[in-house]
């Protein structure tokens, strides 16, 4: 969520152990695992540009804008919107677009419906059940695989 993102503070960030502790609807708080890529660009983020940003304004939010405040919901919308555009992409695409493809891709990996949940903030698995789908093809892969006269 969006504003599980904005809300992330330098002391909730555990790089060297793989997660960041997010705090998400209704204040409930969850450790989130982020992988070695993106653990390498926090890093670097937080050693390069977050330091050249930083002001007395800054706080401790992990990520800042060009004026050294917190990000705001809109900047992360226009992030995504000028990633976008970078990469030629002419579909629409959001924050939560990049929310349910993490889901879709963990589920088409193998993950289980119940880490999904966990790492999604769903307090309800039926919430992660909706929230994502599988595309076809995966699923006639998973029958070819693992059923006996597939």
């Amino acid at each position: 969520r969006v504003s599980e993102l904005t809300g992330i503070r330098q002391n909730n960030c555990y790089p060297d152990e793989g997660f960041i502790r997010v705090f998400g609807k209704g204040s409930k708080e969850r450790l989130v695992p982020i992988g070695t890529t993106a653990v390498t660009w926090l890093k670097r983020y937080q050693q390069e540009l977050r330091t050249s940003l930083a002001n007395e304004r800054s706080s401790d939010f992990l990520f800042l804008n060009a004026r050294g405040g917190p990000l705001s919901r809109m900047s992360v919308f226009n992030i995504v919107r000028e990633c976008k555009k970078v990469a030629g992409i002419s579909r629409d695409v959001s924050p939560h677009t990049l929310r349910h493809t993490f889901a879709t891709h963990l589920l088409e990996g193998g993950a289980d419906l119940r880490s999904v949940q966990e790492m999604l903030g769903h307090s309800s698995i039926l919430a992660t059940q909706i929230y994502t789908h599988i595309d076809r093809r995966f699923l006639q892969e998973v029958h070819k695989s693992f059923h006996p006269r597939g």
